[in-house]
């Protein structure tokens, strides 16, 4: 997008801006954050304009444009009349004008901070005669004052003090407020100092060299013109912004919603607390929530268009990137907030089933965003079994084709539309399903929880049922809370590394599983066959009946037969679970694993071979395999 289009540049003068800031002519768009640079900086800022040196250009934005409306508010510190609208907003360059126009304009002190980010308040002097000093830096001729204008050794002896007029002229302290404005002052200085030939000499000295530098001092403006697309202020605010503070769409929108009286940031922090309250949803932000109106939205937006006979390749695009969601209306939001923040919460109830309880182990945080519009538009219709088969399928096809963690708009666009296409109308299965593919050898290089997949497979052994192999219990939302389940090793580390079993496989999700806090305890560093043995004694000694029998069901709840625990045999263990993981992922994606070359659609007479096989020696499968099985 070229900017010349939109953008003009000239040198306006730095005392006309910060009028412009104190008569309101010139204000702050809302998004932008009222805060203050700190005193070290003001004092460099301050210094730099006294030597002529640039402080960067400033970014405007004409006001009274169609296509963007912001509401406004004043520079810090500047009291317009209230119904003073501006004619220019400033994008970039806030924290430089507010620090100048308080420091320069007022004739209060400034609220800033201290190193430390203490807020403090601060008055900006020059020593005049250290100003004027070549071979002083700058820096150290423009002090900053406390409140009371007094410095004071250990809280109670003033060692300087500047706090009268006449202290002022004494010390030849020029106080920077009074720089655009000297009269009265330099008055006062000639009187108190009887008009003395070489205090005379020093003040001319100083106004040629330091207050002519402030009056003329030139700052290059950036304008954009009122006509400049959301989308591209937006961009560019970013890419100038000096501050280093990113602007988010939300941001952006709050303020656009500002101009129509809408409070977007109050209505999301509802919002939010409602969302929150389910652990599994914590990691929902503003912007994810803005995303999902937008794809609700723009979906509606084309079904209307449909609707009204317009050729679907004219009809409006379901879409939520940037200029989708700045697109987007204070009456659509208004339309969709609450409809959402209930698809939030089924989404939560459809996670819980999956057995994914916690925002840390969610596989993509950004597949919530499809998935609550999805089960926005379909109500109650996602709840019987066909469709929370299919759904199920859809979202274990993303989580283990790893298909969420690039630039993913353009499938949350797909996706809406034929999720709902297939669980409503028996429409083809979403792409998604079809693009989704896992390759065997994947398995070994899951190894950390950063990997997507590697959370998934954790929660697919949850959702077959895993067993506590202490308790026997299986996983629920509440066990896993209170017992603090997480994944562990199933041949300890220690015992792999003094048996030379390579890392890539004694580190791999083939070689873990969920556990409780106590159960991995009693593991240690042990071989399997030890810490089993451990566990069946424990139970027949609290007075269990069939110990063995109970422990050994426990274990094939995760995949794992307990003939290799007991033999401590890694390699028979590693294998016949690499084969049952495999069966399992195959069995909720509802297609073939491959190696990424065997055509996707068409699965191998030895699949369903493998199928059998593994179904014989881990039944548990049957409720994984049922689903799928039931389909084709």
């Amino acid at each position: 997008m070229g900017m010349a289009k939109y953008a003009g540049i000239e040198k306006e003068s730095l005392s006309d801006l910060l009028g412009e800031a104190e008569d309101g002519s010139s204000q702050l768009p809302d998004f932008q954050r009222g805060w203050i640079w700190d005193d070290d900086r003001v004092r460099s800022l301050l210094a730099s304009i006294s030597l002529g040196y640039p402080i960067g250009a400033v970014m405007m934005l004409e006001t009274g444009g169609e296509t963007v409306r912001f509401k406004q508010r004043p520079v810090e510190g500047a009291a317009p009349p209230p119904d003073r609208e501006a004619e220019r907003l400033i994008l970039d360059g806030q924290q430089r004008l507010t620090s100048l126009f308080q420091s320069l304009c007022l004739d209060r002190p400034v609220q800033t901070k201290d190193q430390r980010g203490r807020p403090i308040k601060r008055w900006y002097y020059i020593d005049m005669r250290l100003a004027l000093d070549p071979n002083t830096d700058r820096e150290e001729a423009v002090r900053s004052l406390p409140e009371g204008r007094q410095i004071k050794r250990f809280g109670r002896e003033i060692v300087e003090d500047y706090s009268t007029p006449e202290r002022e002229y004494e010390a030849m302290f020029f106080p920077l407020s009074k720089v655009f404005d000297t009269f009265e002052w330099r008055a006062g200085f000639a009187l108190y100092w009887d008009h003395a030939k070489d205090k005379s000499e020093l003040w001319n000295a100083f106004e040629r060299n330091i207050v002519k530098r402030f009056e003329q001092y030139p700052v290059p403006v950036i304008e954009l013109a009122k006509d400049t697309p959301k989308e591209a202020v937006c961009q560019v605010f970013e890419k100038v912004n000096t501050g280093g503070v990113t602007l988010t769409v939300f941001e952006l929108l709050t303020a656009t919603f500002a101009a129509d009286d809408y409070p977007l940031r109050e209505d999301w922090e509802q919002r939010e607390r409602a969302i929150h309250t389910h652990t599994v949803l914590e990691g929902v932000s503003n912007t994810d929530f803005i995303q999902a109106v937008t794809l609700l939205a723009t979906r509606e937006r084309r079904e209307e268009s449909l609707r009204d006979h317009t050729d679907e390749d004219r009809a409006p695009g379901i879409g939520c990137r940037r200029s989708d969601m700045l697109g987007l209306k204070v009456d659509e939001y208004e339309r969709w907030a609450d409809p959402l923040t209930e698809g939030f919460r089924a989404a939560a109830r459809f996670l819980h089933s999956q057995h994914l309880y916690d925002a840390r182990f969610l596989p993509y945080g950004g597949q919530l965003i499809p998935l609550a519009a999805i089960l926005t538009v379909l109500g109650r219709d996602w709840e019987p079994l066909y469709a929370r088969e299919k759904l199920a399928q859809w979202f274990w096809c993303g989580v283990l084709g790893e298909l969420y963690g690039g630039s993913t708009e353009t499938r949350f666009a797909r996706d809406l539309p034929e999720v709902l296409s297939w669980i409503r109308d028996s429409g083809p299965e979403p792409r998604t399903n079809y693009d989704a593919q896992f390759a065997p050898t994947r398995l070994l290089t899951l190894r950390t929880r950063n990997s997507a997949a590697y959370k998934g497979i954790y929660a697919l052994l949850l959702r077959g049922g895993a067993c506590d192999w202490k308790t026997g219990e299986p996983s629920s939302i509440q066990s896993y809370f209170d017992e603090n389940i997480d994944i562990h090793h199933v041949f300890p580390q220690d015992w792999c590394k003094q048996r030379d079993i390579e890392p890539a496989r004694c580190d791999s999700i083939v070689n873990k599983t969920p556990l409780t806090a106590s159960t991995n305890r009693s593991i240690g560093k042990r071989a399997p066959s030890e810490y089993l043995r451990a566990i069946v004694e424990e139970n027949k000694q609290r007075g269990a009946v069939a110990s063995k029998d109970m422990v050994e069901g426990s274990v094939q709840s995760h995949l794992i037969d307990p003939g290799h625990l007991w033999s401590d045999d890694f390699d028979g263990y590693f294998s016949a679970r690499h084969r049952s993981l495999l069966t399992t992922i195959s069995a909720v994606m509802g297609k073939p694993v491959t190696d990424g070359d065997e055509e996707p659609d068409e699965a191998p007479a030895e699949y369903e071979l493998v199928q059998e096989d593994s179904l014989a020696v881990h039944p548990v499968n049957d409720m994984l395999l049922a689903p799928i099985a039931g389909q084709r």
